[in-house]
């Protein structure tokens, strides 16, 4: 296939678009915050608080909608064992919006944390922070990553350009514009990726749609005509797997910066629980188009195609289905206009994971756990040295590691197994301290690993109930591998194990020190007999609307600290605990 001029011009118009947008809105938001004498560091962060609806609305749905959701949207619905029923992402994905709108959005905000990280940090310490940073880093790492291969992938399908080349432009402006207007950059870059996300796959549907090769997907969806249904259906004894794998999606997709960073960015708490029910709307009409892409392909007589008599499925490209039917079964210029759709999709993502690594390094890592007296200049440039570094290792990733989704799917879960009940833990129960949560988060990681990942080749040393083998044919080399099926929701379980854990092991801690059992000098965490020692309160200063603690008469507290930390460490009942104890 030749290199098409018209598609390199489409590219680079595109590209040139959002890095417009992206410097404009960097220079539009320059003076943001200063006003209110917010630091420059925490207006990067969380863009100066005064995110709207129209924004905010973009930017939240297009925390999730990115080239995955997309490309694996239109993947499962056309794959004959999966089908629509298996294609869980949209309503997975709309439901953690609406679960983490009605519960999480409001506490999380109304605080005034900067990072997801913060509560962590506040309850169980700067160590047990930078343990729970490890899981979210990989998350947005790897994501990005995986995003980035795709794009890849997608622009060989429609435009014959060399790969790489096109992997390290995309990521370079992605990491340009972000690195130089923060938050506000991702966020009105989402706007114009988005809608270019909607028309470029809203355009290319009634072409695929009325090509001569394409069933009626009405009739495809109920009966086999050239595959099974594209409805799907789910076998009695998948059932608990798509259970797990929902829960997975309803509930793991919440403890992500990604979304808290938007959350947090809200001019309100309420305006926080709005953006987040809002996008949960956008996330279901944004897959529309993806699913009908599906299914058209599932209907299609790939043999009257210039794509060849064996199906995607049977090349293993099934993966790739989106990009294929753009660039088989539409004219050459629509098909560009969803090649951009993709790219736009990619960028918003892949922008998103980048800046919400970077923030969780500069301020839960560096700031608050090794350096409480940076100035904010120092902060801003370990955010800006980290939005390159961690977009370059993302960037190396997608395009040098074959397992690169692999490590995606694993990070993913050790995000729902791990952060997310200690975030539970940590805004809705009391009484969980620093040693309930490594309890938690050692079992969660151990029943975790322990099912093993077949996308890896991690072989399980934990077989649940139900196990079973099954033979693939490996897609390059062509041999033969036996890999163990997990039957048993074990994901879910672990997650659930992990919460108990973490409620167990806090109220043994406490009850060992306090009844004496074990000698007060052996609680090295500083967990129960000084809970709110040096480690966690150190040159910090507490403050709540009602009642308020000033440490600064007590340690020596930098004004721009008692600017920056105050609202991050905002737990009313943390405070009436002090209170009482030094009152007695």
């Amino acid at each position: 296939m030749a290199i098409h001029a018209e598609g390199l011009v489409a590219i680079a118009v595109f590209y040139l678009l959002i890095l417009f947008v992206g410097i404009w809105a960097a220079w539009k938001n320059k003076h943001s915050g200063e006003a209110e004498g917010t630091d420059r560091s925490e207006t990067i962060m969380v863009g100066g608080r005064d995110i709207g609806l129209f924004v905010g609305g973009f930017t939240m749905t297009a925390t999730w909608v990115g080239g995955g959701y997309i490309n694996g949207t239109a993947e499962y619905v056309y794959l004959p064992d999966h089908g629509l029923a298996w294609a869980q992402a949209p309503f997975g994905y709309a439901l953690s919006l609406v679960v983490g709108g009605l519960f999480f959005a409001k506490p999380m905000r109304s605080r005034g944390y900067v990072t997801m990280l913060d509560p962590f940090q506040q309850l169980y310490g700067k160590r047990m922070g930078g343990l729970l940073f490890i899981p979210a880093l990989m998350g947005e790492i790897f994501w990005s990553a995986a995003i980035l291969s795709a794009l890849g992938a997608t622009l060989s399908v429609i435009v014959d350009i060399n790969i790489k080349m096109s992997v390290v432009i995309s990521a370079l402006i992605a990491i340009f514009y972000t690195l130089v207007g923060g938050l506000y950059s991702v966020a009105y870059t989402d706007v114009v990726q988005l809608f270019c996300i909607f028309v470029g796959l809203w355009i290319s549907v009634p072409f695929a749609l009325t090509n001569a090769a394409v069933s009626d997907i009405t009739v495809t969806a109920v009966k086999q005509v050239y595959q099974s249904p594209w409805r799907g259906s789910v076998r009695r004894e998948d059932t608990w797997v798509w259970i797990d794998n929902f829960c997975l999606l309803m509930l793991g997709g919440i403890p992500w910066q990604v979304y808290f960073q938007r959350v947090l960015s809200a001019s309100s708490a309420t305006y926080a629980q709005v953006l987040s029910f809002l996008a949960a709307f956008g996330c279901l009409v944004m897959a529309v188009p993806s699913v009908l892409i599906g299914a058209i392909g599932a209907s299609t007589d790939w043999n009257q195609t210039s794509y060849g008599a064996i199906p995607p499925k049977e090349k293993d490209e099934a993966d790739m289905i989106l990009p294929i039917v753009l660039q088989h079964l539409c004219p050459p210029f629509v098909s560009f206009f969803g090649l951009g759709a993709v790219s736009a999709a990619v960028m918003s993502s892949a922008d998103s994971s980048i800046l919400s690594a970077s923030s969780m390094f500069a301020r839960n890592i560096y700031q608050l756990a090794f350096r409480q007296s940076a100035s904010d200049r120092e902060i801003v440039w370990v955010m800006r040295i980290t939005i390159f570094v961690f977009g370059g290792l993302a960037t190396v990733m997608a395009l040098v590691t074959g397992t690169v989704y692999g490590l995606w799917y694993l990070s993913s879960d050790l995000v729902y197994v791990i952060i997310f009940p200690q975030l539970l833990s940590v805004l809705f129960v009391k009484g969980t301290n620093t040693y309930g949560s490594v309890a938690a988060y050692l079992f969660g990681l151990l029943l975790r690993i322990g099912g093993g990942e077949p996308y890896l080749q991690l072989p399980p040393f934990i077989y649940y109930p139900g196990w079973t083998t099954e033979q693939r044919k490996h897609h390059i080399t062509g041999e033969i591998e036996e890999i163990v099926i997990q039957k048993f929701p074990f994901k879910t379980v672990s997650m659930l194990a992990s919460f108990l854990g973490n409620l167990v092991f806090s109220h043994l801690a406490k009850y060992l020190f306090e009844s004496g059992t074990i000698s007060h000098k052996y609680d090295f965490l500083d967990a129960v007999v000084s809970r709110h020692s040096g480690e966690i309160m150190d040159k910090t200063t507490l403050v709540t609307r009602g009642n308020n603690i000033g440490l600064s008469e007590m340690a020596s507290v930098k004004p721009r600290l008692s600017v920056t930390l105050a609202a991050a460490f905002t737990r009313r009942d943390t405070l009436q605990k002090e209170t009482q104890h030094m009152q007695s």
